[in-house]
């Protein structure tokens, strides 16, 4: 006998899927989303450089800008006593990347946190009440999109009173100022195509102030979109902020990853005839590696949201469970794919005929005319 309803996705007897209650569905969909590799890497590293930068400074063996001997003025390469080996100075390389991480990595979450406030503050606004105000706040947005990020951090960093230990918190809010356009643009235009559907005119017949209707009405359905642009405005932080301690527009004094390359770069680790690799090295990984962890998650939950790439992950895991062949490519129609490989190699097309028949029946077609 086949299997109950709601108790196995597949009949045993006929290999079709049965279907399973909204409930269990609900479930299964919120368990399937930590299954995804790309999140399940992504999460794995981003937690790793989160911790690594709150205790980071603590379990540094070494102050990070204290010389450790004024014996030799040549780095020593990565030994058993300095794991990443000494800068020119003789300062620890790796007691430099724990303590500049947590400057780093707090720099980026400000600037994504508050820019993506910003954007969802700025797009929902915008989308929802439209008019004047939304023309108002899309133009401010375009021109945040247009103008040059770097050199305007650059002019306003120069205006900043400058000291050898600069605050986080003010570094990540300049930096979120020019991080919030883009993810205000998607957050309009997604708030324009929702704010006639039903469950909000029943808000409003209802009598729901605007302010309600936007902060939980539309805002839990943009909250995928929303988790997106946090991650993207970090990663644009972490960027930014390496950019400019490495151009010494932020005190070279005050350690981070960019600082690190700064002083890699003053003293030209790269040039040398034996290149000093373990200098500037394990800072650039350590951006790029954390940055890649970001764009995982990013691509996980887009393929999780994005309805033809989370039907490309479950017709494939539908097939490898009913034995049944799945599509090659996603968005192209198994006729046309049928059709189109029996004209190339003369094999029967999806009706039957082979693709000499068809040949055949046209040039019949044209000798009638």
């Amino acid at each position: 006998m086949s299997s109950t309803v709601g108790t196995d996705p597949v009949s045993p007897d006929a290999g079709i899927p049965v279907p399973l209650p909204p409930r269990r569905r609900r479930g299964l969909r919120a368990i399937q989303l930590p299954r995804s590799p790309k999140i399940r890497v992504g999460l794995v590293l981003a937690v790793f450089f989160v911790i690594l930068a709150a205790i980071g400074p603590w379990i540094a063996p070494y102050e990070p800008g204290k010389s450790l001997s004024t014996a030799s003025g040549v780095p020593q390469s990565p030994s058993a006593t300095h794991l990443l080996g000494t800068t020119q100075v003789q300062q620890d390389v790796f007691s430099q990347l724990l303590a500049g991480g947590r400057s780093t990595i707090l720099v980026a979450l400000i600037a994504g946190l508050v820019a993506t406030a910003l954007a969802v503050l700025f797009g929902i606004t915008a989308g929802y009440f439209g008019g004047l105000l939304d023309d108002l706040l899309s133009m401010l947005a375009n021109v945040f999109l247009v103008m040059p990020a770097l050199p305007l951090l650059i002019v306003i960093f120069g205006f900043l009173k400058t000291s050898t230990k600069p605050n986080d918190v003010v570094i990540g809010l300049v930096i979120s100022i020019t991080g919030w356009a883009f993810g205000a643009r998607v957050l309009r235009a997604q708030t324009l195509s929702m704010r006639n559907r039903d469950f909000v005119e029943s808000a409003r017949v209802l009598g729901e102030r605007s302010w309600r209707i936007m902060m939980f009405e539309i805002l839990p359905n943009l909250v995928p979109i929303v988790a997106t642009s946090f991650l993207f405005t970090v990663i644009y932080g972490v960027g930014t902020y390496t950019a400019l301690s490495f151009i010494a527009v932020i005190s070279v004094d005050h350690w981070s990853w960019g600082t690190m390359l700064y002083w890699a770069q003053n003293a030209q680790a790269a040039q040398q005839v034996h290149i000093e690799w373990w200098w500037f090295l394990p800072p650039g990984l350590a951006v790029g590696v954390f940055g890649a962890s970001l764009a995982l998650l990013n691509f996980g939950i887009d393929e999780f949201i994005n309805p033809r790439l989370r039907a490309a992950g479950l017709s494939r895991r539908r097939a490898k469970q009913t034995g049944l062949p799945r599509r090659f490519q996603l968005g192209l129609t198994p006729v046309l794919r049928r059709t189109a490989l029996a004209s190339a190699d003369g094999t029967s097309t999806a009706d039957g005929r082979s693709a000499d028949d068809v040949g055949a029946g046209r040039t019949a077609k044209g000798g009638n005319r």
